[in-house]
């Protein structure tokens, strides 16, 4: 077995954007070094190729990202690690490794989704597989991914943090599965709702997915939400800092094994805008 994988997906089709590609790999870039118990992979992903990407049974590309889905499984299981740092990407790419680790360790992962948005859609509610990642671990979602889940996570060990809203579909799964939850202002200068969940449940490995949208984007530019041309994004946007996510992972690694972290939905604007504008200049394609 190897101890730590870092594996660089920077997919894109989940949330129908290319630029998250580009965030996912200076994503990685930007990560500090890797010691030498750590070995480092990357999930082959299609290029964006101009052409539209087109709904399957109410999913805009689902068989490619079944494929990549697959992939990723593949060589995580190819190097049995026992922890997972995943570099993304869209949302997506949390599957993956979360239904590895929660084989690895016999159903009992424990995982912290910081997140804006709750992930918990279906096909019937909405049509980018990133919204529904989270329903596909706890073995609803979008039935075609959630059957590569070995082993669904258990709801009581599943808890939100920074949860801005929910549509009310999502809200009703949220309540049914007893889903808990810690917004941005009870975790402000604390983190004790995450810390009591981790004691209560005895909680002793832990997954993190880090949709970095829980930002707040007045503070972290690098967002969906935070685009330069002025778009607007008409959906609730994350409320919380670095420095608090950083207190918050501080104090559960002194509780508890984390063996799992995705970052996901990093979008450089300043950086992919410098980056195209470099790609245009003459005396650079010599």
């Amino acid at each position: 077995m190897t101890d730590t994988l870092r594996l660089l997906m920077p997919q894109w089709q989940g949330g129908n954007n290319p630029a998250y590609a580009f965030g996912a790999r200076l994503l990685a870039w930007l990560a500090p070094g890797a010691d030498t118990t750590t070995v480092q992979a990357e999930v082959p992903v299609e290029v964006e190729n101009g052409r539209e990407l087109l709904p399957e049974n109410g999913v805009v590309a689902q068989s490619v990202l079944l494929r990549q889905l697959r992939s990723a499984a593949k060589i995580i299981d190819a190097y049995q690690p026992e922890r997972i740092v995943v570099f993304g990407g869209d949302c997506l790419v949390a599957q993956a490794p979360f239904a590895y680790l929660n084989g690895l360790y016999g159903g009992k992962l424990g995982v912290l989704w910081l997140d804006a948005h709750p992930d918990i859609s279906n096909p019937g509610m909405f049509w980018h597989e990133h919204a529904m990642v989270l329903g596909n671990l706890l073995g609803e979602g979008d039935p075609k991914f959630a059957a590569e889940v070995k082993i669904p996570l258990r709801p009581e060990l599943v808890m939100y943090g920074g949860l801005c809203a929910a549509s009310a579909q999502e809200t009703e799964i949220i309540k049914r599965l007893q889903l808990r939850k810690a917004t941005a202002a009870e975790l402000a200068v604390d983190s004790a709702p995450i810390l009591e969940w981790l004691h209560a449940n005895q909680i002793e490995r832990l997954a993190i997915h880090l949709d970095l949208d829980v930002l707040d984007p007045r503070f972290f530019r690098a967002l969906l939400f935070a685009q330069p041309d002025g778009t607007v994004i008409d959906a609730p946007h994350g409320e919380m800092t670095l420095q608090q996510i950083a207190r918050i992972i501080g104090d559960i690694s002194r509780e508890t094994d984390v063996v799992g972290l995705a970052i996901a939905e990093h979008l450089p604007w300043d950086a992919l805008n410098l980056h195209n504008f470099l790609a245009e200049l003459p005396i650079l394609k010599r």
